[in-house]
């Protein structure tokens, strides 16, 4: 019997301006202490300099830049005899979502820019472009599954 929990998929509401349930999603990883509707108007701010800047739909840009993150393998650590190994995993399409949006927003906040909208921007148009730093993250993390491909047999 595993020891882990079964994973629950709660309904979710549709976002505000553009009914997408995978910005409203972003939107609650985008929260800080509860406040929503700062983080909504910073997406929504976002997207609309997306727009601007690109003369293309801010949805398809965001939809494509997530993508263009997404992992499809990482490490996760297993301790065998008294050694901790590496072991490559396929990562689940929920984790995949989340970790893009985790890595976009994480390096969108540590960027250097005026308010979090434009970085956020900044960071979506480069995620789309594939460049930045939520590029490298994936790839970095694409190369170190290569690089213990070998210890993929003591998969659990």
């Amino acid at each position: 019997m595993s020891r882990k929990k079964k994973r629950i998929d709660r309904p979710l509401q549709l976002d505000f301006n553009y009914k997408n349930q995978e910005i409203s999603k972003f939107i609650n990883y985008l929260m800080w202490d509860g406040k929503k509707t700062v983080a909504q108007s910073v997406i929504y701010d976002a997207l609309n300099l997306v727009k601007e800047r690109l003369n293309e739909n801010p949805v398809d840009v965001f939809h494509q830049a997530i993508e263009n993150v997404k992992p499809i393998v990482e490490v996760r650590s297993r301790r065998i005899g008294g050694s901790t190994y590496q072991i490559p995993v396929e990562v689940p399409s929920y984790r995949q979502f989340y970790l893009a949006c985790h890595w976009i927003i994480t390096f969108a906040r540590a960027r250097n820019g005026k308010s979090m909208a434009e970085k956020l921007a900044n960071e979506i148009i480069d995620a789309y472009k594939n460049q930045g730093s939520s590029i490298k993250k994936k790839e970095d993390t694409h190369k170190m599954a290569e690089a213990n491909r070998a210890f993929a047999h003591l998969r659990w």
